[in-house]
């Protein structure tokens, strides 16, 4: 039995007050240790070995990256080769913040696009019509209430015989306790609004910041299957990764610069990507 989403959840102004929210954290992003954008002006490649192996070569192909932050992922595809690339995102500061580091690399808009858009209405800002390489990466589809229409947007932009790519953090870890990851503490199935509270920074914990309020969704593994199988896109696969990004939990351990669960304990997923391609 399918689930029908209620988007009337999204409580009003969700987008202004994450777009407030990012607007505020991009100066700390792009001056902090975390992104360390000195070192990727040195070495200008982010990308994880899975992402890239799963993308496979990228050389001569164009590729829109969906929600692309402050441009490093995005720019990372240059480095691997990408003839052209065009990076969306709704925060204006995180757009001028992508432009820099691309001028900073080398790279004109001929090679590097940065557009300022909700992702959502993307395919009316960006300017091909398509691209060979429809790209998102890790923390972006918790931010849209409509997963659906976020996959109807994103297989409208791949151009026949390309594909969209997708890695995300896995939902299950959402479910888990904090502390250990052990115990089941909260709806794996819950399309509720998740409003939050919260100051500083994934990449400055103790950043001082005014605009705190975010709005955030779940979506199960089995709803953004569904959505991008009904745009007409073949789902190529489904990977699930047991590592992540950051320290999702108290007990995570870094090993092979990923972080994951201690080794003497079971394994659950962190990270799940996908490949789903559309036919020429």
């Amino acid at each position: 039995m399918s689930t029908q989403i209620d988007h009337q959840s999204a409580p009003d102004r969700w987008r202004e007050d994450n777009r407030a929210m990012w607007d505020e954290r991009v100066p700390v992003h792009v001056a902090g240790e975390y992104y360390d954008l000195d070192g990727f002006r040195a070495r200008p490649d982010v990308l994880r070995d899975f992402e890239t192996d799963e993308v496979g070569d990228v050389t001569g192909r164009t590729l829109l990256h969906l929600q692309c932050h402050i441009g490093t992922d995005t720019l990372s595809w240059v480095h691997r080769g990408a003839a052209r690339v065009v990076g969306v995102d709704f925060s204006a500061p995180a757009v001028a913040a992508a432009r820099s580091l691309a001028a900073d690399l080398g790279h004109g808009p001929e090679r590097a696009a940065f557009v300022t858009s909700d992702v959502y209405d993307a395919a009316g800002a960006v300017p091909e019509a398509s691209y060979d390489i429809v790209y998102t990466g890790l923390g972006a589809l918790c931010w849209l209430p409509d997963i659906r229409r976020w996959a109807e947007v994103a297989a409208s932009l791949v151009a026949p015989g390309g594909f969209l790519y997708l890695a995300e953090f896995h939902p299950i870890t959402e479910t888990l306790d904090d502390a250990t990851g052990s115990r089941i503490v909260r709806d794996y199935f819950s399309r509720d609004a998740r409003v939050y509270e919260e100051p500083g920074t994934y990449a400055d914990l103790a950043a001082a910041t005014v605009h705190n309020r975010s709005v955030e969704w779940q979506h199960t593994l089995g709803d953004v299957v569904s959505a991008l199988a009904a745009t007409g896109l073949r789902i190529e696969f489904l990977h699930e990764h047991d590592v992540s990004l950051f320290p999702r939990f108290e007990n995570f351990e870094v090993r092979d610069g990923y972080h994951r669960f201690p080794a003497d304990r079971p394994r659950i997923p962190l990270i799940y990507s996908l490949k789903a391609t559309r036919s020429r």
